[in-house]
Protein backbone atom coordinates (compact mmCIF):
# COMPACT_ATOMS: atom_id res chain seq x y z
CA UNK A 1 0.00 0.00 0.00
CA UNK A 2 1.26 3.62 -0.73
CA UNK A 3 2.33 5.92 1.93
CA UNK A 4 -0.28 7.37 3.15
CA UNK A 5 0.01 11.27 4.69
CA UNK A 6 -2.41 12.66 6.86
CA UNK A 7 -1.58 16.02 7.29
CA UNK A 8 -3.75 19.21 5.92
CA UNK A 9 -2.43 20.66 2.96
CA UNK A 10 -0.78 23.48 3.37
CA UNK A 11 -2.49 26.61 2.36
CA UNK A 12 -1.75 28.22 -1.21
CA UNK A 13 -0.12 31.20 0.05
CA UNK A 14 1.30 31.27 3.48
CA UNK A 15 0.17 35.07 3.73
CA UNK A 16 -2.87 35.90 6.33
CA UNK A 17 -5.74 36.86 5.14
CA UNK A 18 -6.99 40.78 5.16
CA UNK A 19 -8.31 42.22 8.28
CA UNK A 20 -10.48 44.79 7.77
CA UNK A 21 -11.17 47.31 10.86
CA UNK A 22 -14.13 49.19 11.98
CA UNK A 23 -13.70 52.84 10.68
CA UNK A 24 -14.41 53.97 14.70
CA UNK A 25 -10.68 52.78 15.13
CA UNK A 26 -9.34 55.71 12.57
CA UNK A 27 -10.44 58.05 15.41
CA UNK A 28 -8.79 56.81 18.60
CA UNK A 29 -5.35 57.70 19.39
CA UNK A 30 -3.15 55.48 21.12
CA UNK A 31 -2.02 56.45 24.93
CA UNK A 32 1.33 57.72 24.69
CA UNK A 33 1.58 57.03 28.44
CA UNK A 34 0.86 53.48 28.42
CA UNK A 35 3.33 53.17 24.96
CA UNK A 36 5.61 54.60 28.09
CA UNK A 37 5.55 51.91 30.37
CA UNK A 38 6.99 49.08 27.98
CA UNK A 39 10.06 51.52 27.17
CA UNK A 40 10.27 52.71 31.13
CA UNK A 41 9.83 49.05 32.52
CA UNK A 42 13.88 48.49 32.13
CA UNK A 43 15.48 48.56 35.58
CA UNK A 44 17.92 51.40 34.39
CA UNK A 45 15.17 54.14 33.52
CA UNK A 46 13.50 55.94 36.38
CA UNK A 47 10.02 56.49 35.27
CA UNK A 48 8.46 59.87 36.12
CA UNK A 49 5.96 58.87 33.58
CA UNK A 50 3.23 56.28 34.29
CA UNK A 51 0.63 57.46 37.29
CA UNK A 52 2.24 54.82 39.17
CA UNK A 53 1.21 54.28 42.82
CA UNK A 54 3.72 53.76 44.99
CA UNK A 55 4.14 49.45 45.37
CA UNK A 56 6.04 50.17 48.77
CA UNK A 57 2.57 51.89 49.93
CA UNK A 58 -0.02 49.73 49.22
CA UNK A 59 -0.98 47.74 51.83
CA UNK A 60 -0.51 44.34 50.44
CA UNK A 61 -0.59 42.66 54.33
CA UNK A 62 -3.81 43.64 54.58
CA UNK A 63 -4.89 42.87 51.21
CA UNK A 64 -3.39 39.41 51.77
CA UNK A 65 -5.28 38.96 54.58
CA UNK A 66 -8.41 40.04 53.37
CA UNK A 67 -8.19 37.92 50.40
CA UNK A 68 -7.49 34.70 52.94
CA UNK A 69 -11.04 35.79 54.56
CA UNK A 70 -12.70 36.19 51.15
CA UNK A 71 -11.60 32.53 49.95
CA UNK A 72 -13.09 30.71 52.33
CA UNK A 73 -16.05 31.53 50.94
CA UNK A 74 -17.53 29.55 47.87
CA UNK A 75 -18.96 33.02 46.45
CA UNK A 76 -15.29 34.24 46.16
CA UNK A 77 -14.51 32.23 43.19
CA UNK A 78 -17.88 32.36 41.25
CA UNK A 79 -19.75 34.58 39.19
CA UNK A 80 -21.29 38.05 40.98
CA UNK A 81 -24.21 40.09 40.19
CA UNK A 82 -23.46 43.07 36.87
CA UNK A 83 -23.79 46.31 39.20
CA UNK A 84 -21.16 44.62 41.47
CA UNK A 85 -21.46 43.01 45.29
CA UNK A 86 -24.33 44.11 47.26
CA UNK A 87 -22.09 44.80 49.97
CA UNK A 88 -19.79 46.71 48.27
CA UNK A 89 -22.20 49.04 46.57
CA UNK A 90 -23.25 49.84 50.43
CA UNK A 91 -19.78 50.05 51.20
CA UNK A 92 -18.97 52.92 48.14
CA UNK A 93 -22.66 54.74 48.92
CA UNK A 94 -21.76 55.13 52.27
CA UNK A 95 -17.94 56.18 51.40
CA UNK A 96 -20.18 58.76 48.39
CA UNK A 97 -22.81 59.84 50.62
CA UNK A 98 -20.24 61.06 53.24
CA UNK A 99 -17.76 62.97 50.89
CA UNK A 100 -21.09 64.85 49.64
CA UNK A 101 -23.12 65.42 52.27
CA UNK A 102 -26.17 64.31 49.69
CA UNK A 103 -27.93 60.56 50.29
CA UNK A 104 -26.50 57.91 47.76
CA UNK A 105 -28.48 54.64 47.73
CA UNK A 106 -26.67 51.32 46.14
CA UNK A 107 -29.51 50.94 43.28
CA UNK A 108 -26.90 54.49 42.31
CA UNK A 109 -23.85 52.39 42.27
CA UNK A 110 -22.30 50.55 39.59
CA UNK A 111 -18.89 48.77 40.55
CA UNK A 112 -16.14 48.52 37.32
CA UNK A 113 -13.21 47.66 36.68
CA UNK A 114 -11.54 50.84 37.55
CA UNK A 115 -12.65 54.00 36.83
CA UNK A 116 -11.66 53.56 33.36
CA UNK A 117 -14.57 51.20 32.57
CA UNK A 118 -16.75 53.40 34.26
CA UNK A 119 -16.35 56.20 31.98
CA UNK A 120 -16.16 53.96 28.99
CA UNK A 121 -19.34 52.58 29.64
CA UNK A 122 -21.25 55.73 30.38
CA UNK A 123 -20.24 57.46 27.14
CA UNK A 124 -21.51 54.53 25.40
CA UNK A 125 -24.72 55.26 27.36
CA UNK A 126 -25.12 58.80 27.01
CA UNK A 127 -23.37 59.44 23.39
CA UNK A 128 -24.53 59.28 19.74
CA UNK A 129 -21.19 60.06 16.94
CA UNK A 130 -20.94 63.44 16.69
CA UNK A 131 -22.56 64.83 19.87
CA UNK A 132 -20.65 67.37 21.33
CA UNK A 133 -18.48 67.36 24.79
CA UNK A 134 -16.34 69.36 26.30
CA UNK A 135 -13.06 68.53 28.29
CA UNK A 136 -10.65 70.53 29.73
CA UNK A 137 -7.13 71.49 27.83
CA UNK A 138 -4.26 69.39 28.79
CA UNK A 139 -7.34 66.61 28.91
CA UNK A 140 -6.99 63.40 30.26
CA UNK A 141 -5.80 61.02 27.75
CA UNK A 142 -8.22 57.69 29.31
CA UNK A 143 -11.32 60.68 28.44
CA UNK A 144 -10.00 61.62 25.44
CA UNK A 145 -9.59 58.11 24.30
CA UNK A 146 -12.76 56.82 25.14
CA UNK A 147 -14.83 60.13 23.98
CA UNK A 148 -13.20 59.48 20.61
CA UNK A 149 -14.01 56.14 20.17
CA UNK A 150 -17.94 56.83 21.02
CA UNK A 151 -16.92 59.39 17.84
CA UNK A 152 -18.15 62.33 20.04
CA UNK A 153 -17.21 66.21 18.79
CA UNK A 154 -14.54 67.33 21.41
CA UNK A 155 -14.51 70.65 22.01
CA UNK A 156 -11.41 71.60 24.90
CA UNK A 157 -11.58 74.30 27.62
CA UNK A 158 -8.19 75.76 29.27
CA UNK A 159 -7.51 75.71 33.00
CA UNK A 160 -5.78 77.98 35.18
CA UNK A 161 -4.74 77.39 38.42
CA UNK A 162 -8.44 77.57 39.60
CA UNK A 163 -9.15 74.40 37.18
CA UNK A 164 -11.63 74.70 33.86
CA UNK A 165 -12.64 77.93 33.02
CA UNK A 166 -15.62 77.64 33.90
CA UNK A 167 -16.43 81.27 32.25
CA UNK A 168 -15.20 80.52 28.99
CA UNK A 169 -17.60 77.32 28.96
CA UNK A 170 -20.00 80.06 29.83
CA UNK A 171 -19.85 82.46 27.50
CA UNK A 172 -19.56 79.37 24.40
CA UNK A 173 -22.98 78.09 26.29
CA UNK A 174 -24.48 81.83 25.92
CA UNK A 175 -23.38 81.98 22.33
CA UNK A 176 -25.39 78.43 21.26
CA UNK A 177 -23.03 75.36 22.63
CA UNK A 178 -24.90 72.34 23.66
CA UNK A 179 -22.71 69.87 25.19
CA UNK A 180 -24.21 66.37 26.18
CA UNK A 181 -21.74 66.21 28.89
CA UNK A 182 -18.93 68.25 30.16
CA UNK A 183 -15.67 65.77 31.80
CA UNK A 184 -13.68 66.75 34.27
CA UNK A 185 -10.82 65.64 36.96
CA UNK A 186 -11.69 68.27 39.03
CA UNK A 187 -9.24 67.88 41.73
CA UNK A 188 -5.60 67.17 41.69
CA UNK A 189 -5.57 67.62 37.44
CA UNK A 190 -3.90 64.53 35.19
CA UNK A 191 -1.79 65.77 34.06
CA UNK A 192 -2.09 69.68 35.58
CA UNK A 193 -2.48 69.15 39.15
CA UNK A 194 -4.72 71.84 39.56
CA UNK A 195 -7.89 71.74 41.51
CA UNK A 196 -11.04 73.60 40.65
CA UNK A 197 -12.25 76.11 43.14
CA UNK A 198 -15.24 75.77 44.69
CA UNK A 199 -16.92 78.92 43.22
CA UNK A 200 -16.06 77.28 39.93
CA UNK A 201 -17.86 73.90 41.02
CA UNK A 202 -21.07 75.81 41.92
CA UNK A 203 -21.11 77.76 38.80
CA UNK A 204 -20.28 74.52 36.79
CA UNK A 205 -23.11 72.84 38.50
CA UNK A 206 -25.51 76.06 38.10
CA UNK A 207 -24.93 75.79 34.32
CA UNK A 208 -25.54 72.29 33.92
CA UNK A 209 -28.94 72.70 35.40
CA UNK A 210 -29.30 75.66 33.60
CA UNK A 211 -28.49 74.48 30.29
CA UNK A 212 -29.10 70.54 30.70
CA UNK A 213 -25.53 68.41 30.73
CA UNK A 214 -24.57 66.18 32.45
CA UNK A 215 -20.88 66.46 34.29
CA UNK A 216 -18.73 63.96 34.64
CA UNK A 217 -16.59 64.21 38.05
CA UNK A 218 -13.66 62.03 37.73
CA UNK A 219 -12.20 61.59 40.97
CA UNK A 220 -9.66 59.41 41.70
CA UNK A 221 -7.17 61.64 43.51
CA UNK A 222 -9.44 63.77 45.74
CA UNK A 223 -8.75 61.98 49.15
CA UNK A 224 -4.87 62.60 48.53
CA UNK A 225 -4.96 66.09 49.32
CA UNK A 226 -1.73 66.78 51.25
CA UNK A 227 -3.25 69.12 53.99
CA UNK A 228 -5.84 66.07 55.06
CA UNK A 229 -9.03 67.78 53.79
CA UNK A 230 -10.56 66.51 50.49
CA UNK A 231 -11.83 68.75 47.96
CA UNK A 232 -16.03 69.11 48.49
CA UNK A 233 -17.27 67.11 45.12
CA UNK A 234 -19.03 68.85 42.58
CA UNK A 235 -21.80 66.45 43.23
CA UNK A 236 -22.36 68.35 46.53
CA UNK A 237 -23.35 71.54 44.62
CA UNK A 238 -25.98 70.11 42.09
CA UNK A 239 -28.13 67.07 41.03
CA UNK A 240 -26.46 66.91 37.10
CA UNK A 241 -22.97 65.21 38.32
CA UNK A 242 -21.96 61.96 37.71
CA UNK A 243 -19.17 60.90 40.05
CA UNK A 244 -16.40 58.29 39.33
CA UNK A 245 -14.25 56.68 41.53
CA UNK A 246 -11.46 54.06 42.03
CA UNK A 247 -9.47 51.94 44.40
CA UNK A 248 -6.62 52.08 42.64
CA UNK A 249 -4.69 55.31 43.80
CA UNK A 250 -5.88 54.62 47.23
CA UNK A 251 -5.75 50.84 47.92
CA UNK A 252 -4.03 48.79 45.08
CA UNK A 253 -4.76 49.28 40.66
CA UNK A 254 -4.77 45.72 40.71
CA UNK A 255 -7.85 44.95 42.37
CA UNK A 256 -9.33 46.89 39.50
CA UNK A 257 -11.98 48.00 41.17
CA UNK A 258 -13.58 51.64 40.29
CA UNK A 259 -17.53 52.64 40.22
CA UNK A 260 -19.84 55.12 38.90
CA UNK A 261 -23.02 56.95 41.10
CA UNK A 262 -25.24 58.36 38.45
CA UNK A 263 -29.15 58.45 38.63
CA UNK A 264 -30.87 54.79 39.00
CA UNK A 265 -32.08 55.32 35.16
CA UNK A 266 -28.73 56.04 33.93
CA UNK A 267 -27.03 53.43 36.41
CA UNK A 268 -29.49 50.63 34.98
CA UNK A 269 -28.34 51.62 31.36
CA UNK A 270 -24.77 51.15 32.65
CA UNK A 271 -25.43 48.18 33.92
CA UNK A 272 -27.43 46.90 30.56
CA UNK A 273 -23.98 47.77 28.73
CA UNK A 274 -21.84 46.22 31.45
CA UNK A 275 -23.66 43.08 30.93
CA UNK A 276 -22.54 42.72 27.32
CA UNK A 277 -18.93 43.61 28.48
CA UNK A 278 -17.48 41.64 30.90
CA UNK A 279 -20.72 39.84 32.57
CA UNK A 280 -19.49 40.57 35.95
CA UNK A 281 -16.40 41.93 37.74
CA UNK A 282 -14.19 39.59 40.31
CA UNK A 283 -16.16 38.86 43.15
CA UNK A 284 -12.61 38.01 45.02
CA UNK A 285 -11.35 41.52 44.53
CA UNK A 286 -14.78 43.16 44.98
CA UNK A 287 -14.74 41.19 48.14
CA UNK A 288 -11.59 42.36 49.62
CA UNK A 289 -11.74 46.03 48.59
CA UNK A 290 -15.42 45.78 50.36
CA UNK A 291 -14.05 44.81 53.43
CA UNK A 292 -10.72 47.67 53.18
CA UNK A 293 -13.31 50.27 52.45
CA UNK A 294 -15.48 49.38 55.31
CA UNK A 295 -13.11 49.34 58.24
CA UNK A 296 -13.24 53.36 58.28
CA UNK A 297 -10.50 53.48 60.89
CA UNK A 298 -7.87 51.38 59.10
CA UNK A 299 -8.57 52.95 56.01
CA UNK A 300 -8.43 56.53 56.92
CA UNK A 301 -5.00 55.96 58.77
CA UNK A 302 -3.53 54.27 55.66
CA UNK A 303 -4.73 57.23 53.67
CA UNK A 304 -3.32 59.56 56.25
CA UNK A 305 0.27 57.51 55.22
CA UNK A 306 0.00 57.62 51.75
CA UNK A 307 -0.84 61.51 51.84
CA UNK A 308 1.82 62.58 54.40
CA UNK A 309 4.07 60.31 52.35
CA UNK A 310 3.28 61.41 49.00
CA UNK A 311 3.74 65.49 50.39
CA UNK A 312 7.28 64.54 51.03
CA UNK A 313 7.93 62.81 47.51
CA UNK A 314 6.15 65.79 45.91
CA UNK A 315 8.72 68.52 48.06
CA UNK A 316 11.69 66.22 47.16
CA UNK A 317 10.83 66.36 43.69
CA UNK A 318 10.10 70.02 43.28
CA UNK A 319 13.22 71.28 45.42
CA UNK A 320 15.07 68.96 42.68
CA UNK A 321 13.37 70.98 39.63
CA UNK A 322 13.82 74.45 41.54
CA UNK A 323 17.59 73.23 42.15
CA UNK A 324 18.70 71.67 38.63
CA UNK A 325 16.49 73.91 36.17
CA UNK A 326 15.91 76.75 37.98
CA UNK A 327 14.18 79.71 36.11
CA UNK A 328 14.52 77.71 32.52
CA UNK A 329 11.04 76.05 33.81
CA UNK A 330 8.05 77.03 35.63
CA UNK A 331 6.28 74.63 37.60
CA UNK A 332 3.25 73.55 39.37
CA UNK A 333 3.45 73.16 43.03
CA UNK A 334 1.46 70.39 44.30
CA UNK A 335 -1.20 70.52 46.54
CA UNK A 336 -2.31 66.76 46.40
CA UNK A 337 -2.70 64.01 43.80
CA UNK A 338 0.15 62.29 41.90
CA UNK A 339 1.96 64.69 39.81
CA UNK A 340 3.30 67.80 38.85
CA UNK A 341 3.34 69.81 35.75
CA UNK A 342 6.81 71.50 33.91
CA UNK A 343 6.59 73.96 31.42
CA UNK A 344 10.23 75.11 29.57
CA UNK A 345 10.66 78.72 29.39
CA UNK A 346 12.56 78.47 26.38
CA UNK A 347 10.50 76.91 24.41
CA UNK A 348 11.77 73.10 24.02
CA UNK A 349 9.98 70.33 22.36
CA UNK A 350 9.72 67.69 25.46
CA UNK A 351 8.53 65.29 22.85
CA UNK A 352 11.96 65.72 20.84
CA UNK A 353 13.44 65.74 24.27
CA UNK A 354 11.92 61.90 26.01
CA UNK A 355 14.08 59.78 23.89
CA UNK A 356 17.34 61.70 25.21
CA UNK A 357 15.74 61.49 28.55
CA UNK A 358 15.39 57.93 27.81
CA UNK A 359 19.10 57.19 27.41
CA UNK A 360 19.61 59.24 30.52
CA UNK A 361 17.89 56.53 32.33
CA UNK A 362 14.71 58.65 33.25
CA UNK A 363 10.76 59.02 31.63
CA UNK A 364 8.60 61.63 31.54
CA UNK A 365 5.37 62.54 29.42
CA UNK A 366 5.22 65.25 27.14
CA UNK A 367 2.74 67.80 27.31
CA UNK A 368 1.84 67.16 23.58
CA UNK A 369 0.26 63.70 24.71
CA UNK A 370 -2.99 65.42 26.83
CA UNK A 371 -3.27 67.85 23.93
CA UNK A 372 -6.99 67.39 21.85
CA UNK A 373 -5.28 68.05 18.58
CA UNK A 374 -1.69 67.27 18.92
CA UNK A 375 -1.08 68.82 15.62
CA UNK A 376 -2.61 72.12 16.08
CA UNK A 377 -1.50 72.39 19.81
CA UNK A 378 -4.34 74.72 20.42
CA UNK A 379 -1.85 77.44 20.93
CA UNK A 380 -1.47 76.34 24.59
CA UNK A 381 2.24 75.45 24.66
CA UNK A 382 1.77 72.26 25.67
CA UNK A 383 4.82 71.29 23.51
CA UNK A 384 7.37 72.66 25.71
CA UNK A 385 5.39 70.86 29.04
CA UNK A 386 5.57 67.63 30.60
CA UNK A 387 4.08 65.46 33.56
CA UNK A 388 6.09 64.16 36.56
CA UNK A 389 4.91 61.84 38.58
CA UNK A 390 6.38 62.21 42.10
CA UNK A 391 4.53 59.52 43.93
CA UNK A 392 6.07 56.21 42.21
CA UNK A 393 9.52 56.50 43.85
CA UNK A 394 11.62 57.83 47.48
CA UNK A 395 12.87 61.12 47.41
CA UNK A 396 16.46 60.24 46.93
CA UNK A 397 15.28 58.38 43.09
CA UNK A 398 12.93 61.01 42.83
CA UNK A 399 15.86 63.49 42.99
CA UNK A 400 18.29 61.57 40.55
CA UNK A 401 15.47 61.10 37.99
CA UNK A 402 14.98 64.99 38.09
CA UNK A 403 19.08 65.24 37.86
CA UNK A 404 19.34 62.89 34.80
CA UNK A 405 16.26 64.59 33.07
CA UNK A 406 18.64 68.05 33.88
CA UNK A 407 21.36 66.28 31.95
CA UNK A 408 19.29 65.46 28.93
CA UNK A 409 17.99 68.78 28.91
CA UNK A 410 21.54 70.08 28.78
CA UNK A 411 22.90 67.84 26.06
CA UNK A 412 25.32 66.30 28.21
CA UNK A 413 26.67 63.05 28.11
CA UNK A 414 24.67 60.37 29.71
CA UNK A 415 27.08 59.24 32.92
Amino acid sequence: MPDTDLRPAPPASSARPPVALAARLAGIRGSAIRDLLTLTARDDVLSLAGGLPAADLMPRGRIAAAADRALRSPAAVQYSETAGLGRLREVVAAHETGRTGRAVAPADVVVTSGSQQALDLLARALLDPGDPVAVEDPVYVGALQVLQAAGADVHPFPLDADGLRVDLLEERLAAGFRPRLVHTVSSFHNPRGVTMSQERRRALCGLAERYGFLVVEDDPYGLLAFDGAPPLPLAAHGDHVVRLGSASKVLAPSLRVGWLVAPPVLAAAVERLKQSTDLCGSSLTQMITAELLADEEWFTAHVDGVRRENRGRAAALTAAVDAEFGSSVTRSTPTGGMFCWLEFADGTDTAELLPRALEHGVGFVPGSAFSVDPAADGGTGLRSAARLCFATYPPDQLTEAVRRLARAADGRIAE
